[in-house]
């Protein structure tokens, strides 16, 4: 699975995340694109799943119909070490296939 690491997430989680392949959105040159556009651009450029600690991406953006997956971590911080202890429930969501996941909803939510 390809998955799109937005800019609020600390991009050495990837290292926590075997088996797929793990871009930020600054090295995908994404850097600096609003909600929408990141998800136009990472949908264009095949990535599977955004992983993301904005919370109010589900809110604020019309999700319905999308094909990327998109996981929110409800982390107390943005710091690695509160974003890892979020990696092993992150992992079954990522290796979903894209019918599994265009059955259900676009939006996982991991909380601590």
């Amino acid at each position: 699975m390809r998955v799109l690491l937005d800019e609020c997430v600390n991009q050495r989680l990837r290292n926590y995340l075997p088996g797929h392949e793990c871009e930020s959105a600054e090295y995908a040159g994404f850097a600096g694109l609003k909600n929408g556009e990141l998800l136009d651009a990472a949908e264009s450029a095949h990535f599977d799943v955004l992983l993301t600690v904005d919370r109010g991406l589900e809110y604020e953006q019309n999700l319905a119909g999308r094909r990327i997956a998109i996981i929110i971590f409800r982390s107390k911080s943005i710091a690695l070490q509160d974003l890892l202890p979020h990696a092993p429930a992150c992992r079954p969501c990522c290796s979903r296939s894209s019918r599994e996941r265009s059955q259900r909803s676009p939006t996982t939510r991991i909380s601590q």
